[in-house]
């Protein structure tokens, strides 16, 4: 959270689309933020090639583009692992790279399916950094419900939706505010 995922997804977009080359942006239906779009704290957006449901088939979706150089998933915790494992497989037979955005767990520190799959996976990790409220590196999201730190709810609530917001924290700051 806050650490420039989505600016990084569209920065990689901009530099294989000036180069002439096709993406496609995903993002699951989970994030219901800014639609189907994908959104930026700095306030860049852009309209999603592919909203991604949790019953949808990866390869199927994806077998109507043509001449993919690289497949851009945004919020990609939110995928099931059966779409990891298909997405993983779709990219190996194409030989298209998948650069996957997201977080791998949530804010009781628990992993996401999707970002376990992920994980188990992937065949290189590149950490985006942020940092926590005191400077040191933010490792745990903190849920805050009405501006209150909590650590009971459903795994997935959206950042802007039912008065919910979120703040990255190091390991420290969060075992003294959340839990």
């Amino acid at each position: 959270m806050n650490s420039g995922k989505t600016t990084s997804l569209l920065q990689v977009a901009h530099n294989y689309e000036e180069r002439g080359m096709k993406v496609v942006i995903m993002k699951p239906s989970t994030d219901t933020k800014g639609k189907a779009r994908v959104v930026s704290r700095l306030g860049l957006s852009r309209d999603v090639d592919i909203l991604v449901t949790p019953d949808a088939s990866i390869r199927q979706l994806l077998n109507v583009f043509d001449n993919l150089a690289c497949i851009l998933i945004d919020e990609a915790q939110f995928l099931t692992p059966d779409q990891v494992d298909e997405l993983f497989w779709f990219a190996t037979d194409e030989n298209i790279p998948v650069m996957a955005y997201g977080l791998r767990t949530d804010f009781q520190t628990q992993g996401f399916p999707g970002s376990t799959r992920l994980l188990e996976l992937a065949h290189d990790l590149q950490e985006i950094k942020t940092i926590c409220r005191c400077g040191k590196k933010a490792v745990f999201n903190g849920r805050k419900l009405n501006g209150k730190f909590i650590s009971k709810g459903n795994q997935v609530a959206i950042e802007g939706e039912d008065n919910i917001d979120y703040e990255s924290l190091c390991a420290s700051c969060y075992k003294k505010l959340v839990q």
